[in-house]
């Protein structure tokens, strides 16, 4: 040990070695000494300026710092190895629990209108049924992870944000706008958006005796739960209970190491008679995820349900008000990682989801059934180097439907029966994706760089290998600046719908391309403090050129929709920035003050490349033009605080006038919109009480044509935590 003295300063303690040895200064003490290091610091020479981990704060000031290195170390959505927010050279969008729990909003869909990049249109009310895209791409572009293993389904991305998780469940949402299909393969398109479920607590330390009985060596039992209600006679109630223990093992040198086991159940259930006409619903979910933690590996396990009913009021043709449908969905996964230098991550998946569509409600008319199944096995290994860190992986994804109205005719002897119904499944498809990939990360002081490449082969179009490559950049010349800039290649294979459907309004095509885009993409960030005030800001543009994009379209005024290939190009710009006092918000103990300002604008603009002349584009041709979300969360008095959302929205494209079931033959353009939310919450130490209000300017607007959305929503509850 050496000293180094200061004038006007007492000595400082520089340790310059470490050891585990009885004679150890530190076993002198006969307690346990932490030594924090940072995870980039494994990594041979990596010393990235801490501007990558800044972010605002909403704590109690005596847990900022620890708050935003946690933040930093946290490993985010867009590389195959896992990196941290620290060292990514992609800009990922992270809602955090913070957020989450300020926002006066009921589901997952409702959290992402906040992001400025991500478009969420809306059938029904309380997120029923609803389409998520980013960056002007469409429901179909992107690929839903849940805890990092793909959930998307390759009937119809209509059914993609049926998410089988409370938000009391949800520990973050990232969310990675532009092509990511080196990464994550088929569907990635236009981007991704991974679910991050609350997952292992914090324990205690280890003991460094053995034997020593401390907090951690005891079983540790959280639950969590509330109960709703509101306008339209909707009520509903979740609850989510946990229970995790660390076992301490002796280790060789005396000390004591261990491992831990942990499992989280959580229920829920909610209905409403809906705010317009056929709008009505009930749904439920259970979601489990339990975990073994050893000093050498990882086992982590989940499996969700999710069900719901509900009135489709002209959801998919305003020619047929009394749509009605049921959706049931299970997914389940098994994930295992050693730890070390060289990390293998297998991973094995099956999600099935049953859907019964009612084109008359109450009828067999129009009425049809779907079986949807998804079984994979992922493995992806990495290693850390001198070099920085490389990974490799593979992944053979099979998907297929059983169906009364999409896929091939059904001998008679495979038939399978729909299950407790009289009839039969009659059709079906099916495909088989095979892919690899390839990436090296370079992690130096001022430069990030990620280069990869993904190959992929599927059963169901053609013979050919296709490669889509990708290299994201990142520099960082001091702690306030960080610049990015990156080019990826991305597809998408058409759904099952765009493949087979059929109805009176609408016709698939089998001879349909896979989508293909060029994604380029830079961008800054800024990080200025002054005094106790921060303000981060980022600003990004994008480029997207879109060959064989997939739209279901109309070529003249008395036509009906047919899934069709055309050439688009996306291009657009965001702004956002944030400006919080320090220390911002309450904690759970109400002692924290202050207050955090977001505002973020996006722009964008489309210029299509064939000559094809159309008419109506259902999805691709709607974007919105102009996005602008303002959010404010203050801290008021002791445990009271309030969050508001300004949202304004101007959406490009129009759609056909129904009146009384009939087509009026006009085209009527979108409306730009303005809604106002807010939240207020009394949260204390077990407790909390909310009361929020939706769309309080009471607008009538329209995310797509014919359907009008909620006015004027008002909900209020409680939650409990022990």
């Amino acid at each position: 040990m050496q000293h180094k003295s200061c004038s006007g300063a007492r000595g400082q303690a520089v340790f310059r070695r470490f050891c585990r040895k009885g004679y150890a200064i530190f076993a002198s003490l006969h307690r346990e000494v932490l030594i924090g290091v940072l995870t980039v610091g494994m990594l041979a020479s990596v010393n990235i300026p801490k501007v990558q981990a800044i972010s605002i704060s909403s704590q109690p000031e005596a847990d900022e710092e620890t708050d935003e290195k946690e933040l930093a170390e946290v490993s985010v959505s867009g590389t195959m190895a896992p990196l941290t927010a620290l060292q990514s050279a992609r800009i990922v969008t992270v809602i955090t629990r913070q957020q989450i729990e300020s926002a006066a909003a009921h589901t997952v869909n409702d959290l992402l209108k906040t992001a400025v990049g991500v478009d969420v249109r809306q059938r029904g009310g309380f997120g029923i049924q609803t389409d998520i895209s980013v960056d002007g791409g469409t429901f179909d572009q992107i690929t839903i992870l849940l805890n990092g293993v793909n959930i998307s389904s390759p009937h119809t991305g209509h059914l993609a944000a049926d998410f089988p998780v409370n938000l009391s469940d949800i520990e973050r949402i990232e969310i990675l706008e532009g092509a990511a299909s080196r990464v994550y393969g088929a569907s990635a398109f236009g981007g991704a958006i991974n679910i991050v479920t609350k997952g292992r607590p914090d324990f205690p330390p280890h003991p460094i005796r053995e034997g020593a009985v401390t907090d951690a060596n005891r079983p540790h039992f959280t639950c969590d739960a509330g109960v709703q209600g509101g306008s339209y006679m909707t009520f509903g109630g979740d609850a989510r209970v946990a229970l995790t223990r660390r076992q301490p093992l002796p280790s060789p040198t005396g000390g004591v190491g261990g491992r831990s086991v942990g499992s989280s159940l959580s229920l829920a259930y909610l209905r409403s008679d809906g705010a317009t006409t056929n709008s009505d619903f009930q749904r439920g979910n259970a979601y489990f995820r339990g975990y073994y933690d050893a000093a050498d590996f990882s086992v982590d396990v989940q499996a969700g349900y999710s069900q719901k009913a509900y009135g489709a009021n002209t959801f998919y043709s305003a020619t047929y008000p009394d749509q009605f449908e049921r959706n049931r969905r299970l997914i389940t996964s098994v994930s295992a990682e050693t730890k070390g230098r060289v990390r293998i991550r297998p991973e094995i998946y099956w999600n099935r989801l049953y859907d019964n569509f009612e084109l008359i409600r109450g009828t067999t008319t129009g009425e049809n059934f779907h079986r949807t199944d998804v079984h994979g096995a992922h493995i992806t290994a990495d290693m850390r180097w001198v070099a920085g860190r490389t990974a490799i992986g593979a992944e053979v994804r099979e998907e297929g439907i059983y169906s009364t109205s999409l896929g091939q005719p059904l001998h008679e002897t495979t038939k399978h029966k729909v299950p407790g119904e009289d009839l039969f499944y009659t059709r079906h498809d099916s495909r088989t994706n095979m892919s690899f990939n390839v990436e090296h990360n370079v992690l130096l002081p001022h430069f990030t760089a990620s280069i990869g490449v993904l190959g992929n082969y599927n059963t169901r179009f053609d013979d050919r290998l296709r490669f889509y490559p990708g290299v994201d950049l990142a520099y960082t010349p001091d702690s306030r600046w960080r610049l990015f800039a990156s080019y990826n290649k991305g597809f998408r294979l058409p759904t099952f719908t765009d493949l087979h459907y059929k109805s009176p309004t609408h016709e698939g095509n089998q001879g349909m391309k896979a989508e293909e885009s060029h994604s380029v993409q830079v961008g800054v960030k800024n990080l200025f403090q002054a005094s106790k005030i921060k303000v981060q800001s980022q600003l990004k543009a994008f480029y997207h050129r879109g060959t064989h994009l997939i739209d279901w379209v109309m070529y003249t005024p008395d036509d009906v929709f047919h899934s069709a290939n055309f050439d688009l190009d996306n291009m657009g710009v965001q702004a956002n920035v944030t400006v919080a006092s320090a220390p911002a918000l309450p904690s759970p103990n109400g002692r924290g003050r202050g207050w955090v300002f977001n505002l973020s604008y996006a722009f964008m603009h489309q210029h299509r490349r064939d000559d094809v002349a159309i008419y109506k584009s259902n999805y691709a041709m709607e974007y919105l033009r102009h996005k602008l979300v303002a959010t404010m969360d203050v801290h008021i008095i002791s445990h009271l605080s309030a969050a508001c959302c300004v949202r304004w929205q101007d959406r490009m494209g129009s759609y056909i006038l129904y009146e009384n079931a009939e087509s009026t033959g006009q085209l009527v353009n979108y409306a730009p919109y303005t809604t106002l939310d807010l939240k207020l919450r009394w949260t204390a130490r077990h407790y909390e009480l909310w009361l929020e209000g939706t769309n309080l300017t009471n607008h009538t607007y329209y995310d797509l044509g014919n359907i009008p959305q909620p006015g004027i929503v008002v909900m209020g509850g409680v939650r409990a935590r022990f």
